[in-house]
C-alpha cells in the first residue's frame, strides 16, 4: 500500500455505476446512500446510470402500487453534497425509449466507449 492509502487528506475518485432498476431490490437506493455518504467526506464522486440503472432517474416514478416509497426526489439532492458528474450510457436511454428529457435530473449522456475512458481514470469503481 502507499502511504497516501491511509492519509484522509487525499481526495480519491469514486465512480458509481447504477445498473439495476429502482425497485425490486436494495441495490438502488443502497447506491445512493453510498455516494451521498462518500460526497458527504469530501471525495471526488461520480456517478453512471447504465443498462435498466436509467430508470433510477425517470421522471414520474409512481410507487404505491409496490409498496414501496418513491426516493427518486433523492437524486436532486447530489447537486448539494457537489456530486455534479453524472452520467448516463447513450446505447442504454436509446435501448429503452429514453431520452434525456424524460430524467429528473441534468446529465451528461455519454456513449460507453467515453464512459470507459473516465472508468478508467477513477481510483475506485464500485457497480451494482
Amino acid at each position: 500500500m502507499e502511504e497516501d492509502d491511509f492519509n484522509p487528506e487525499v481526495v480519491k475518485r469514486f465512480m458509481f455505476v447504477n445498473r439495476k432498476a429502482p425497485y425490486g431490490t436494495v441495490y438502488a437506493l443502497e447506491s445512493l446512500e453510498t455516494v451521498l455518504i462518500s460526497a458527504a467526506f469530501d471525495q471526488d464522486v461520480s456517478v453512471v446510470f447504465a443498462d435498466d440503472g436509467v430508470f433510477q432517474l425517470k421522471k414520474g416514478q409512481d410507487t404505491p402500487g409496490i409498496n414501496m416509497k418513491n426516493f427518486s426526489p433523492t437524486f436532486r439532492a447530489l447537486d448539494g453534497y457537489d456530486v455534479e458528474k453524472l452520467y448516463v450510457e447513450k446505447e442504454s436511454l436509446e435501448a429503452r425509449g429514453l431520452t434525456e428529457d424524460d430524467l429528473l435530473v441534468d446529465v451528461e449522456v455519454l456513449s460507453s466507449k467515453e464512459l470507459s475512458k473516465i472508468m478508467a481514470a477513477q481510483d475506485v469503481v464500485i457497480s451494482n
